[in-house]
């Protein structure tokens, strides 16, 4: 098993920097980071690989304003078909499963209540669905982020390389 992170200090200064300026061409993100281009276009490459953009649409801007979260109780026998029946429901945009009561968390979102009411409907009515509890989420305190962690992971980077060049070297 590797147990190197997928993202090093060199891909979190890129994203970082791409943070900063998401338009930004690879030239001007190899300049801005003292990189090659090839360095910066066959990174790029590696994170886009399998990647998702979807995180930066806002529900709200699709016409659904409503975020909530609903706890699953399920027939373990038949999570399988739960989680295919979850995935069809396109208002369901993720669910996790979770170690303890419940056994998963779905962020679904909606239009207004009486569209909530018929999406925690459909998740009830699934196959092996045993109990469900709908939670409204009435305002977003801290959104997604990552930045703190490219943060730390290029902090990381830059405190190796300070390291190794401040070393003496053995000749």
């Amino acid at each position: 098993m590797n147990s190197d992170p997928a993202v090093d200090a060199t891909d979190a200064r890129i994203l970082l920097a791409l943070a900063d300026e998401p338009r930004a061409t690879v030239l001007a993100l190899a300049q801005r980071l003292e990189l090659s281009r090839n360095t910066v276009q066959a990174r790029l490459a590696k994170l886009d690989h399998g990647g998702s953009r979807e995180r930066w649409i806002e529900p709200r801007a699709l016409g659904y304003p409503l975020t909530a979260f609903v706890t699953i109780r399920v027939d373990q026998h038949r999570l399988t078909e739960v989680s295919d029946a979850l995935a069809a429901i396109p208002e369901v945009v993720e669910v996790f499963g979770l170690s303890g009561e419940p056994d998963l968390l779905a962020r679904v979102v909606a239009v207004d209540a009486e569209d909530l009411y018929r999406v925690a409907g459909q998740i009830l009515a699934g196959p092996g669905v045993e109990r469900t509890s709908t939670a409204l989420a009435m305002r977003e305190l801290v959104p997604h982020r990552l930045t703190p962690l490219l943060q730390r992971i290029a902090g990381a980077g830059q405190s190796r390389r300070s390291a190794a060049r401040s070393r003496p070297s053995s000749r």
